[in-house]
């Protein structure tokens, strides 16, 4: 894996990393019963979006040690992938 397909994995499992956390402990203006006029509510009272920004980045460096042990051990790689694939 050379740094250009390494980073572009990195990336995508950041954001799918933030979308796996992004919902952990929201809680809704409506369930804490104070909707502010004029804001949906649904709305999250406080985001804790450096605090999921943190866990995300942890969750892709977790994801991403994976995916560089089953690449350079051997374990995948594009031939494989297209053999399975029926190309």
């Amino acid at each position: 894996m050379n740094w250009f397909t390494g980073l572009a994995t990195f990336l995508i499992l950041w954001w799918l990393s933030l979308f796996i956390v992004l919902p952990i402990g929201v809680r809704g203006q409506a369930e804490d019963d104070s909707v502010e006029l004029g804001t949906e509510p649904g709305a999250p009272i406080q985001s804790n979006m450096w605090k999921k920004a943190l866990w995300a980045t942890l969750l892709a460096i977790l994801f991403f040690g994976l995916v560089w042990i089953v690449v350079t051990g051997g374990w995948l790689s594009w031939e494989m992938l297209g053999d399975l694939m029926g190309l």
